[in-house]
């Protein structure tokens, strides 16, 4: 019986996929192309504050303006989402938008042109996770958690590719040449240890950096160039995508004798008619009218638990170097700068191996043992905090289960809510948010109290997301029999109308 059920399951995600194999592919391209965005800001950095000629303080602000306006573009994404040619036209617009992005910031000799250039990418960045990830769900409904799985992967892929081709061009020594330099220029480790402080993102910025004597004026000596010109050339396939499968659909004025890839009742037409808007729309008070409370406990409860879960991501990819570096493991600088590099793979792995675990099992089932696993791993790096192989353990662990947190739950919520709530904006927007307060939350906790808080603060958030998830389970059963006493009334006042 068991193996019947699995069969059936695999000719219909095997059909599923065939029918909407193009615009499959296409999301996902799009979400390599977010990954390369999103990672090479870290990396490249210092060679930035060089081509500017900006102080460090003031290049680091770089890194809150891309997370601000990615936040901002996660919640207008949905207002480009009426139809698929407006979805298909934005995805095809921000994915060219990041390829000039790349083509344009080795021109920007000045900070505020800096700031301009990634205030844009943000954006566009922040339109494509929340329009890709809507089309997914719409295409595949209660089958959609394997190939958000996917589409996260390529997230992950694009993340590493971006770190690996910027790292031949940057600088090992301080690019901004003094005449004075000899006495006062940081050393190569420092340069190093800076590098690995900033890679993660928001997290490190704005702590401990002002001790680095860097100059701002003198001959610049940098290649970075030449990296971002490679990342927008990689990229330019990807807006080349969307501009075929517009094609393919019909879209473009000159493929109007293109066959359709989906039929008169595809995603286009359903687009309009179903509740996935901006999130601006989702508060349409006649929209939410007549809704029971369990709809909006749901809402908020998921973009709670993903404000958290993606906010553990992002502080311990921020503070996870500055943790090892201090006492009591007091790591050497090159060691510790690989920790970063293991949780992302391991992110990016995890995403791998629960494509197939989302086949096999049901999205609420792999959240729990995830949220378990986190704890347990948070719990364990608590107890061996002073081991440094058993914090290389911990990060390839933690990263592996916390990876499939995001799109499971965005699956599973959108199936609670029987696709027709405003759930996936909301979880966006809501884990956009979290990645950028928390950093800077565990930020100030950690420059007042301390690097040992770093891992109590992992441990305290880890423990509400899963209480916050138990939950959502019981909120989920109170919606689910709502809707089944909903439809057994309306089905008792029918009968006597019929006669």
């Amino acid at each position: 019986m068991m193996k019947m059920k699995m069969k059936v399951m695999d000719e219909r995600i095997v059909s599923l996929f065939k029918r909407h194999w193009q615009h499959t592919l296409t999301y996902w391209s799009v979400f390599f192309s977010f990954g390369l965005c999103i990672a090479f800001l870290g990396p490249t950095i210092l060679d930035l504050r060089c081509q500017t000629q900006s102080s460090l303080q003031q290049i680091t602000w770089v890194f809150f303006c891309q997370q601000f306006f990615l936040l901002l573009g996660s919640s207008l994404g949905g207002l480009c989402k009426r139809t698929l040619l407006s979805s298909l036209s934005a995805l095809s617009c921000c994915t060219l938008i990041i390829s000039l992005v790349f083509a344009v910031i080795p021109l920007c000799r000045h900070v505020v042109m800096l700031f301009i250039a990634m205030a844009i990418a943000g954006t566009a960045m922040g339109v494509i996770d929340t329009i890709a990830n809507l089309q997914l769900v719409k295409l595949y409904q209660k089958d959609s958690a394997i190939f958000l799985q996917a589409l996260h992967f390529f997230i992950g892929l694009g993340a590493l590719v971006s770190p690996l081709v910027a790292d031949p061009f940057l600088a090992e020594d301080n690019c901004v040449l003094s005449p004075n330099s000899s006495s006062s220029s940081s050393s190569s480790s420092d340069i190093q240890h800076l590098r690995s402080s900033l890679t993660a993102g928001v997290g490190g910025v704005f702590h401990n950096v002002s001790r680095y004597p860097l100059h701002t004026e003198g001959t610049v000596i940098t290649r970075v160039s030449y990296a971002f010109w490679i990342m927008a050339l990689i990229n330019l396939p990807v807006p080349a995508a969307v501009l075929a499968l517009m094609y393919h659909e019909r879209l473009l004025p000159c493929s109007k004798e293109s066959q359709r890839l989906l039929d008169g009742d595809s995603v286009s037409t359903e687009s309009a008619q179903d509740g996935h808007g901006s999130l601006f729309h989702c508060c349409n008070l006649e929209k939410l009218r007549g809704c029971p409370a369990t709809f909006f406990i749901i809402h908020i409860l998921g973009g709670t638990i993903l404000f958290i879960t993606d906010g553990i991501i992002g502080s311990y990819a921020g503070f996870v170097y500055t943790y090892a570096v201090s006492p009591p493991l007091s790591m050497g600088h090159q060691t510790a700068g690989c920790l970063d590099s293991v949780f992302w793979a391991s992110i990016t792995a995890g995403r791998l191996v629960f494509i197939y675990l989302s086949y096999r099992y049901a999205a609420h089932r792999l959240i729990t043992v995830s949220l378990m696993v986190v704890i347990l791993v948070q719990f364990s790096l608590l107890i061996f905090s002073s081991s440094s192989v058993f914090l290389f353990v911990g990060t390839c662990v933690l990263g592996f289960s916390i990876s499939s947190v995001f799109p499971s739950m965005l699956a599973f919520t959108e199936d609670v809510l029987n696709y027709k709530g405003c759930a996936t904006v909301v979880l966006v927007t809501s884990a956009s948010m979290g990645e950028m307060v928390l950093q800077l939350v565990v930020g100030s906790v950690i420059h007042t109290k301390g690097s040992y808080s770093f891992l109590l603060c992992g441990t305290v958030a880890s423990c509400i997301s899963f209480c916050l998830f138990l939950l959502l389970l019981y909120m989920q059963r109170v919606h689910r029999n709502y809707q089944t006493d909903s439809s057994k009334n309306v089905t008792m006042t029918e009968k006597p109308a019929d006669r």
